[in-house]
């Protein structure tokens, strides 16, 4: 463990214990806990999803899988920005105008049924739970390179999940959303800027994109594996996906997915990106509606040019750290003829090979702050789930606000110990590589869930005012069934291309949850009050029109 190492760990937790604290909620208040008094202003609010959003399957996946896999870990990076199209278009401005607590909260008084609210409470702890243990993997993949040394007894994979777990959950339970919103919209500059300061240093040296794509397709794209024995490292080719027979190149899609796979994947990530209750969560905390969707618009600004950055660092790391090995012991250990065991280290080392102790110091910290950042989104919104939805609601309908902050926080913590202990029975090094990137994969079958199951549903919701709930029960009943039971036998698939379908199920099971959906609600009655609903979420053509001509009136006044 070195100094440097020691000392940014340090600044690290530092800095979120002491935002947690200056920021941490002054009463009991369930809406200053959850939502942070609903006064979030714009960029505030899309720096804090930027944090939720780019997690440590974004810093390290991303890279990890374009390092491993060349074009085709692009599609993560497509995927995960795509995502947010969908969410400015359909979900943001309408979700905040309903204005709730969470999604299951606003399903359930949407349709205005518990059993549809219970159900939503199952998908997003499905979702929290599916999502949160990647990210305690890649804080225990980090903390075991930068660190290397484990705390009373433990590995240091094992300290290192455990250690960045607890951190949040303490900041999570005791800041709630305003120390969380506050948190993560630090974390985002922090994490940016590393990013930054790394796309810099890089093509300084004379790193160009294009050239080194180039340069990498020349030759057939190859990965270690380990042997028979399980202790010995080969170099192997990558089988085209696309072209049977022809090498797989860096430069060109299918070294790891067929052009279905390629499809189903994008989509999937996509559509996920819209159920997410961590990051949808979010936009109850906006203000207004149009608040809401101006974040939006900043959001996607901002991860675009993250994963910009991303996809050009995980070409750069293919292509540096071959020829940086030589005079590097350390790198040898980490390296199979030049190609790292693990792809998740790709940003770490270039941070080692430009920036010493330091970089690497920087680098990892970045990624300690990534995994930490979606960490507090996940368990705030589980405990907005456990705490709002099921103890206020079912549990203790006479719970006072006291009491259900408390009855969030206890959830916080053990949904943290949850997720912590499902990451230390994990071995990653077992997935690798048959995963372009551990953590981008798990990551994957979240977004699976939430896109099967609950974008569909919360789309109907707002903008078919038919959807009943027996047809809401039954979409997101369906659409998580299929979901998990597809990825889960993926596995066992020979087939290439319906092996990328089953791992990636939301390009076939969307569908079928809408039609569920529709065909349900055409056969049962509509809620009570749905025309209020629908003038809450939407306005009526009137307001729309009157806002329309206050807009224009303010401009010609400006204009003047």
């Amino acid at each position: 463990m070195t100094s440097t190492a020691v000392v940014t760990l340090a600044a690290v937790l530092i800095i979120v214990l002491g935002v947690s604290f200056i920021s941490r909620p002054r009463g009991p208040s369930t809406v200053d806990f959850y939502l942070a008094g609903q006064r979030v202003g714009v960029m505030t609010n899309s720096w804090a999803i930027c944090g939720d959003y780019l997690s440590a399957a974004s810093f390290l996946g991303v890279a990890a899988a374009v390092y491993v896999s060349g074009l085709d870990g692009a599609w993560y990076a497509v995927g995960f920005a795509a995502g947010f199209v969908p969410v400015l278009l359909l979900i943001a401005a309408p979700l905040r105008r309903f204005g709730e607590f969470s999604l299951a909260d606003f399903l359930g008084r949407r349709m205005d049924s518990d059993p549809v609210r219970l159900a939503s409470v199952g998908v997003v702890q499905l979702v929290i739970l599916a999502y949160l243990v990647p990210q305690s993997v890649g804080g225990g993949i980090t903390w075991e390179l930068l660190v290397g040394q484990g705390l009373l007894g433990l590995s240091p994979y094992a300290t290192g999940v455990l250690l960045s777990t607890a951190v949040v959950a303490v900041v999570v339970a005791f800041g709630g959303m305003r120390g969380t919103t506050w948190n993560q919209a630090v974390q985002f500059l922090l994490l940016f800027a590393a990013l930054v300061w790394l796309a810099v240093v890089v093509t300084a040296d004379g790193f160009r994109y294009g050239e080194a794509v180039q340069s990498l397709s020349e030759a057939p794209l190859a990965n270690p594996t380990l042997g028979a024995d399980g202790q010995e490292w080969a170099l192997t080719e990558e089988t085209n996906h696309m072209h049977p027979g022809e090498p797989a190149l860096f430069g060109e899609p299918g070294a790891r997915y067929g052009p279905l796979g390629q499809v189903a994947l994008v989509v999937t990530l996509g559509l996920g990106t819209a159920g997410l209750p961590h990051v949808m969560n979010r936009y109850f905390t906006s203000p207004t509606g149009k608040a809401a969707r101006t974040t939006t618009v900043w959001v996607l600004v901002l991860i675009g040019a993250f994963y910009s950055m991303a996809i050009m660092l995980g070409t750069a790391a293919r292509d540096i750290i071959p020829e940086a090995v030589t005079g590097r012991p350390w790198l040898q250990e980490l390296t199979v003829n030049g190609v790292l065991h693990t792809p998740e280290h790709a940003l770490p080392v270039l941070g080692r090979i430009y920036g010493e102790q330091t970089g690497l110091g920087l680098i990892a910290a970045a990624a300690l702050i990534a995994a930490m950042s979606t960490v507090a989104g996940l368990l705030l919104a589980s405990a907005a789930t456990w705490g709002h939805d099921v103890y206020e609601r079912h549990i203790n309908p006479r719970a006072t606000q006291r009491q259900a902050v408390w009855a969030g926080r206890i959830t916080t913590l053990l949904g943290a110990a949850l997720a912590a202990g499902l990451a230390i029975a994990l071995r990653p090094e077992a997935f690798a590589p048959a995963m372009p990137s551990l953590v981008a994969t798990m990551v994957t079958w979240a977004f699976a869930v939430a896109g099967s199951a609950l974008t569909p549903v919360l789309v109907l919701a707002i903008w078919w005012h038919r959807t009943t709930a027996a047809g809401s029960l039954a979409g997101l009943l369906t659409g998580a069934a299929l979901s998990v039971s597809m990825f889960m036998t993926a596995g066992l698939i020979t087939t290439d291309w319906l092996r990328e379908l089953l791992a990636a199920p939301t390009l076939v099971v969307a569908p079928i949850t809408v039609a569920v959906v529709v065909l349900v609600s055409l056969r049962t009655r509509t809620p009570d009050g749905v025309q209020a609903h629908w003038v809450r979420m939407h306005g009526t053509a009137a307001d729309r029109r009157a806002e329309r001509m206050a807009r224009l009136t303010r401009g010609g006044v400006d204009a003047r």
